[in-house]
C-alpha cells in the first residue's frame, strides 16, 4: 500500500502499444489494472514469438495487470463493463473514436463528475478534423507526421521502435496523473484526449520551426541538424565512435586536448557552432583526420581529458550485455522473462513488478466481484 497509486482502479480497454504502455506504468505505481480483451485477445499477444511468455510487445506492456474478457456485441458484457467502470477511479481505451458511446457503456456526465472518473482517450487523429475517422497506427503516423522525413540519411526512414506509440502512451500516463492531482484537491474527474498526430507533431516543433523559418530540416543520419561537430568518426582502427559538443568552452577544450591543434580556435570558420554547422563538411574533415591517426583506446583518453561527451555505437547483442543495463524478471503464463527495467528509481521503495496475465485468466474473480448481472 506504499505504492504512489495503491488503491486506484484502472478499467483499460485496450489494445496494440499505446495504450498498454501507460496502464503499464500505471500498474508499475501500485494501481490495480483490469485489462479488457476480445474474445480472441489484444492483437498485440501475436505480434511476435520473442519470449517463452509471448510476444515481447505483450509481455513488455502488460505486467502486473488482470486479464478479463469480455464480448462487447453481447449486452451481458456491456452491462458488467458498466458495473465496473461505475467503481474505477480511471478508464483508459483506445478503441475507435466513439466507439465507447455507441456500446453505450460511458457513464453520462453527471455520473462521471459525481464518480470523479479519470477518462483517458487515445486516438490517432483525435475526435474531429478531416482525418478524424481514419485508421492510425505507428508507422503510419510517423510518416503522416513528417517524422519519417527527418530520419534516416538518404531515404525517409522509420523510427526504430514505436515510438510515436510510446511516445503517446508516456504522454497518456502524464495527463492521468495531472489529472489526479487536481482531483485530489477539487473531487474532479476529466475527460482527457490524446491524439497520436499531436503528440508526434508536438514533438517535431523544432524541425517545424526551422523549415517554416526557411530552414528545412535535413536527413543526417547519426548528425545533429543543429550542433558541429556532433557525429561518427571512425578511428584508426575502425572502431566508430559518436561524440558531440554543447558549447565554445568545449569546443576550445576539443580543439587543445583532442584536436592538438589549438591553432583552429583562430580559425573564422570555426568560430561559433553557426559557423561551423555553415561549415560542416570542413569541421567535420578536420576531426575526422585527427581520430583516423588515434586507437579507440587513444581517441577515448582524449575525449575523456578533454571531458567531451562521447558514445560508442552498439546493437542489440551490445546492449544485452552493457554494464549499465538494469533488468526486471517477471513471471508470465510460459515461465519467468527478463527485459529491462523500467527508469523510474525511487530510493529504498524498490517497485514490484507484477505478472503477465494469460488471457482471460481473471476474468471468473473480476465478474464475481461485481455480483450477477440482469441487463435490460
Amino acid at each position: 500500500m506504499n505504492a504512489p497509486l495503491a488503491g486506484l482502479l484502472v478499467v483499460s480497454l485496450e489494445h496494440a502499444v499505446a495504450a498498454p504502455f501507460c496502464t503499464a506504468r500505471l500498474a508499475d505505481a501500485g494501481a490495480r489494472v483490469i485489462k479488457i480483451e476480445r474474445p480472441e485477445g489484444d492483437l498485440a499477444r501475436r505480434y511476435d514469438e520473442a519470449t517463452i511468455g509471448g510476444s515481447s510487445y505483450f509481455v513488455w506492456c502488460n505486467r502486473g495487470k488482470e486479464s478479463v474478457v469480455l464480448d462487447l456485441r453481447e449486452e451481458v458484457s456491456r452491462e458488467q463493463l458498466r458495473k465496473l467502470i461505475a467503481r474505477a477511479d480511471i478508464l483508459v481505451q483506445n478503441l475507435k473514436p466513439g466507439a465507447l458511446l455507441r456500446l453505450g457503456v460511458l457513464p453520462d456526465q453527471q455520473a462521471r463528475d459525481e464518480q470523479g472518473l479519470i477518462c483517458c482517450s487515445i486516438t490517432g487523429y483525435g475526435d474531429s478534423g478531416p482525418l478524424a475517422a481514419r485508421k492510425a497506427y505507428d508507422l503510419l503516423i510517423q510518416a503522416e507526421s513528417g517524422l519519417a522525413s527527418v530520419t534516416g540519411s538518404s531515404e525517409p526512414a522509420r523510427v526504430g521502435i514505436s515510438i510515436v506509440d510510446i511516445a503517446t502512451g508516456a504522454t497518456a500516463y502524464g495527463a492521468i496523473l495531472e489529472a489526479l492531482i487536481r482531483r485530489s484537491r477539487t473531487g474532479e474527474g476529466a475527460d482527457l484526449r490524446i491524439s497520436m498526430f499531436d503528440v508526434m507533431a508536438e514533438w517535431l516543433t523544432v524541425p517545424l520551426l526551422n523549415s517554416e523559418a526557411g530552414r528545412p530540416a535535413q536527413r543526417v543520419g547519426l548528425a545533429h541538424p543543429s550542433i558541429a561537430p556532433y557525429g561518427v568518426f571512425s578511428t584508426a582502427d575502425n572502431r566508430q565512435i559518436l561524440m558531440g559538443l554543447q558549447n565554445e568552452r568545449e569546443w576550445q577544450a576539443f580543439c587543445i586536448k583532442v584536436l592538438a591543434s589549438p591553432e583552429v580556435l583562430e580559425d573564422a570558420r570555426f568560430s561559433s557552432n553557426v559557423a561551423r554547422v555553415a561549415n560542416r563538411k570542413a569541421t567535420d574533415d578536420l576531426v575526422a583526420r585527427t581520430f583516423s591517426q588515434l586507437t579507440r583506446e587513444e581517441a577515448i583518453a582524449r575525449l575523456s581529458a578533454a571531458d567531451i561527451a562521447y558514445a560508442e555505437i552498439n546493437d542489440m547483442t551490445a546492449l544485452s550485455r552493457h554494464p549499465h543495463l538494469r533488468r526486471i524478471t517477471v513471471p508470465t503464463a510460459g515461465g519467468p522473462v527478463s527485459f529491462p527495467s523500467p527508469p523510474v528509481i525511487e530510493a529504498d521503495k524498490p517497485r514490484r513488478y507484477g505478472k503477465v496475465p494469460a488471457l482471460g485468466e481473471h476474468t471468473q474473480r473480476v465478474l464475481a466481484e461485481i455480483g450477477p448481472t440482469s441487463p435490460g
